[in-house]
């Protein structure tokens, strides 16, 4: 098993890497100790692990929250219901929340376990690649709104990460292909040792070869752990792992949240990046090329979406949550394994870039 640490002083938790981890136990009994239990998840999640996740919670007993299935279901309504529900269960500040799900669940739950009775405790169990190896990890809780991708939330610690990599067994390919964009983004912004080892292992990758998706994971999740640890609340280098998200946010909600998962919006928004960088002289057009192989290596999509142009981007983008001073902060590659937000790129770029 691979464990590692977000280090955050007096909120540090672990992150725990390994297949058939839903079998040990002993990862969650010290955190539920003298806990009451209550299981937040949706009706696909739970019909397949629920079983599995009562098993090794052992003789607690535990609710399950069900919530719908979707992004576009990560919103004030459902964020109500489940409170709603946690209120009627007679929850209290003994309670300690199970996020069992994707980057919707996670999130969601996170939101709720920062704000139900001004904080209670959560865990993470992921059982997508995209919330393995990104939303599970750092402590980013939030909803959205029409106007805007995680617009309102909360930043709030877990107190462990569970990620056994046999759930994604289960996931369908279009999901997988989604979270493999966020893996790829790791060695763009950080670590190009790690790019070049995903162009050298793509194909065990695409063929789920344990190995390879456990160091893939695992690696994801040491780089985010080392970033958080430096910068928590975005405040400087914790920015960079928003490479692609500011274009990718507006293509997902221009086009209806959930109609293009994350993922795939953030691999067109990474290319889009690459491109401006390009035009700033800060890329050669061999690295971009290499972007661009990588990502079509997992069918995610190479390309905004059809008609969608300057105008329905910048509509979206003004309200991203990294403008600053009225200003579009974008993150842009220089070179690979290094990246930099910059406000810097004109209106002109923009409007060629975007039609």
């Amino acid at each position: 098993m691979t464990t590692m640490t977000v280090e955050l002083g007096e909120r540090s938790y672990p992150i725990s890497v390994e297949a058939n981890l839903l079998s040990q136990a002993s990862l969650l009994s010290p955190y539920i100790e003298k806990k009451r239990v209550v299981v937040v998840s949706n009706q696909t999640v739970a019909d397949l692990y629920a079983d599995k996740l009562g098993t090794i919670l052992g003789q607690v007993k535990y609710d399950l929250i069900l919530m719908p299935d979707g992004e576009q279901y990560k919103n004030l309504q459902t964020f109500e219901q489940v409170i709603g529900e946690l209120l009627t269960l007679g929850a209290g500040r003994d309670t300690i929340l199970i996020a069992l799900g994707g980057g919707v669940v996670g999130d969601l739950t996170g939101y709720v376990a920062a704000s139900f009775q001004r904080g209670i405790p959560f865990i993470q169990i992921p059982t997508t690649l995209l919330a393995q190896v990104d939303s599970s990890v750092g402590g980013k809780t939030a909803v959205n709104h029409p106007l805007g991708k995680n617009m309102i939330g909360a930043f709030y610690q877990p107190k462990a990460v569970v990620i056994d990599t046999t759930t994604l067994s289960t996931l369908p390919d279009r999901e997988f292909a989604a979270g493999m964009a966020e893996v790829i983004k790791y060695g763009i912004i950080y670590d190009l040792a790690f790019f070049e080892w995903l162009e050298q292992n793509k194909q065990k990758l695409m063929d789920k070869d344990p190995d390879a998706l456990a160091y893939a994971i695992s690696r994801s999740c040491e780089i985010k752990a080392e970033i958080v640890a430096l910068d928590e609340r975005e405040s400087g280098i914790r920015a960079l792992l928003n490479l692609g998200h500011t274009f990718g946010h507006a293509i997902e909600a221009e086009q209806g949240y959930g109609n293009w998962l994350h993922g795939e919006a953030v691999a067109a928004g990474m290319i889009l990046a690459a491109k401006a960088s390009e035009a700033k002289e800060w890329l050669e057009a061999s690295e971009t090329r290499r972007i661009v192989d990588l990502l079509s290596v997992f069918e995610l999509p190479l390309d905004k979406p059809e008609g969608m142009g300057f105008t329905a981007f910048m509509k979206h983008m003004r309200h991203d949550k990294k403008v600053a001073a009225g200003q579009i902060r974008f993150i842009l590659p220089q070179g690979l394994g290094k990246a930099v937000v910059t406000s810097d790129l004109s209106e002109s770029l923009l409007t060629e870039l975007l039609n």
